[in-house]
């Protein structure tokens, strides 16, 4: 077993699985590989979405989010959220790299560390700020990863375009235009998301009167995150920027906000790693 858990493990493995198919698809147009790849794919979200109704139905009034449930949760979005961009638009290698991506993020349970927990705080007020805080923290990420990977993959197939060396992936790959309005579209939805859990949890810390945790680190990388984002939106709306030059912008917010999650080693609280 990869895990001490059963259902990690065999999400895991079928997600793997999955991934293989797209690639088959994505690679050599193999349309019977796609077929596949989505089955095993809705096999793995409705397993995510058992563990994650075990969840809410067993633990949800424990005042502790462990990093185990908070990885799931994001890996069960990002695996949704394949599932409305392939159903809206038709873009194979888009939801390929979201699928990738949600591996990603699924791989970090293979460390034994899932049982380390954020203690939320034990005030209701600010227990509920905290629990909302996580909530919308959780869904922005997974709107940010898919503008992130839109922002990529548009950065790739221009530089292609440029040198003029096209390839079979990308026919497989929305036009530029198309690309872009994709990623704007979602970091429209995200980054608001992402700024209201900044609000929830600056409140939830000066409800405990935690007033010296606003000059953390974590939380000035998240505020950092935050207003590079703010700029790539506004960049982005009045046009002074190609869409290129939005795209890095859109991937410097994205690394920020990883870095941010792995930033535990510096901060004060959330440590999870």
């Amino acid at each position: 077993m990869l895990t001490n858990n059963w259902l990690t493990d065999a999400i895991m493995y079928i997600y793997a699985l999955s991934l293989l198919f797209f690639v088959s698809d994505a690679a050599y147009g193999n349309r019977n590989g796609k077929r596949i790849g989505t089955g095993l794919l809705v096999f793995v979200w409705v397993l995510q979405t058992g563990f994650l109704g075990d969840l809410l139905v067993r633990r949800f009034a424990v005042p502790e989010v462990t990093l185990h449930d908070y990885v799931f949760f994001v890996s069960w979005l990002l695996v949704s959220a394949s599932f409305a961009v392939n159903r809206i638009v038709r873009a194979e290698l888009l939801v390929l790299l979201v699928n990738v991506v949600g591996f990603a993020v699924l791989g970090l349970n293979l460390m034994e560390r899932s049982g380390r927990e954020i203690a939320l705080a034990p005030s209701e007020v600010s227990r509920r700020l905290l629990v909302l805080h996580v909530s919308l923290i959780t869904v922005a990420f997974a709107l940010l990863t898919v503008s992130a990977v839109c922002g990529a993959m548009y950065l790739f197939l221009n530089y292609r375009l440029k040198k003029k060396k096209w390839g079979s992936v990308m026919n497989r790959m929305p036009s530029l235009e198309a690309i872009d309005k994709y990623a704007f579209r979602s970091g429209l939805f995200g980054v608001p998301l992402l700024l209201l859990a900044l609000s929830t949890g600056t409140a939830a810390l000066l409800v405990d009167g935690h007033y010296a945790k606003l000059l953390d680190e974590k939380v000035l990388l998240s505020f950092v995150a935050g207003a590079v984002y703010i700029f790539y939106l506004l960049r982005r709306w009045i046009g002074r920027d190609d869409a290129g030059r939005c795209a890095i912008w859109n991937l410097v917010g994205y690394v920020l906000l990883v870095l941010d999650f792995f930033a535990n080693s510096l901060s004060s609280f959330h440590h999870w790693l």
